[in-house]
């Protein structure tokens, strides 16, 4: 399968949208690890409606306008990573959650390390919202992004 691409300017640097026919498959960052999301081939195509839905929303949430998105996503990872992802999309905006506490809700307890390995492996950052997840004494830990970043999204989430 070959990924569309294009590139968005953002508060937090700039993040490069991947989506294909069945929805948005990434949101990387800037300077992110080319080995943490791997999707390829790509082709630049700036004109894809998932990608010009996707920079849309985004620029909405940056200006405080969004709190949930609504884009079809295309995850692509094994079971265990989806059930994580798909247990990011249901923390609510502006609160936050422990890898303890996203073990238990995906029924597997015991699973705080791999959840911690499946959440820095999130490939569609921000939407599925990894940065919401920390520290079980509250600290921020682990991101793709940076703990700059982390720190900028769940500041404005806050405000």
């Amino acid at each position: 399968m070959t990924y569309a691409y294009k590139t968005m300017p953002s508060p937090v640097g700039v993040l490069t949208l991947l989506g294909s026919d069945r929805g948005l498959a990434a949101v990387l960052w800037e300077n992110d690890n080319p080995g943490r999301v791997r999707l390829a081939p790509r082709v630049d195509h700036a004109g894809h409606p998932v990608l010009v839905e996707a920079q849309r929303q985004l620029a909405d949430y940056f200006a405080g306008k969004l709190r949930t998105f609504s884009l079809p996503l295309d995850f692509n990872g094994t079971d265990f990573q989806k059930s994580v992802w798909r247990a990011l999309l249901e923390i609510p905006y502006g609160e936050t959650r422990s890898y303890g506490e996203i073990a238990a809700r995906i029924g597997n307890p015991k699973a705080v390390r791999a959840v911690g390995a499946a959440n820095g492996r999130n490939p569609i950052s921000i939407i599925a919202p990894c940065h919401r997840v920390i520290g079980a004494n509250g600290t921020l830990t682990g991101f793709a992004g940076g703990l700059a970043a982390k720190d900028y999204l769940l500041k404005l989430e806050a405000a």
